[in-house]
């Protein structure tokens, strides 16, 4: 329906300037030939202008996409923290590992020395 209304309206702006050209003393043909030219100008515009553009498609797509890494992003921030769980797990067995080794290596020298 739109591309309809636009139809009629793109032919009654042709028919203005048609009408205009005339006014002016173009020959028919000379009028038809500027208007033609002024169409093919405003095609070409379009087609350029319309490559660019975002289609509602387009849109969706993109949208889609955003949903998938943010799912990503999510799964990457939870592995992240059980990484950082197991390496706190890790550190904290550590520090009592060689606080327990210094108190008895500390055992063994001071006992076997006195």
């Amino acid at each position: 329906h739109m591309l309809e209304v636009y139809k009629l309206e793109n032919q009654t702006v042709e028919l203005e300037i048609y009408n205009a050209f005339r006014t002016a003393g173009l020959t028919e043909d000379n009028a038809r030939a500027v208007v033609e030219s002024i169409n093919q100008a405003i095609d070409q515009r379009y087609a350029l202008h319309s490559q660019q553009l975002a289609t509602q498609g387009d849109v969706e797509k993109v949208r889609v996409d955003v949903e998938r890494v943010r799912t990503e992003i999510e799964k990457v921030r939870a592995d992240v923290a059980k990484s950082e769980a197991n390496i706190i797990k890790w550190v904290v067995g550590a520090i009592i590992a060689s606080a327990g080794l210094a108190m008895t290596i500390a055992r063994i020298f001071f006992t076997s020395g006195a």
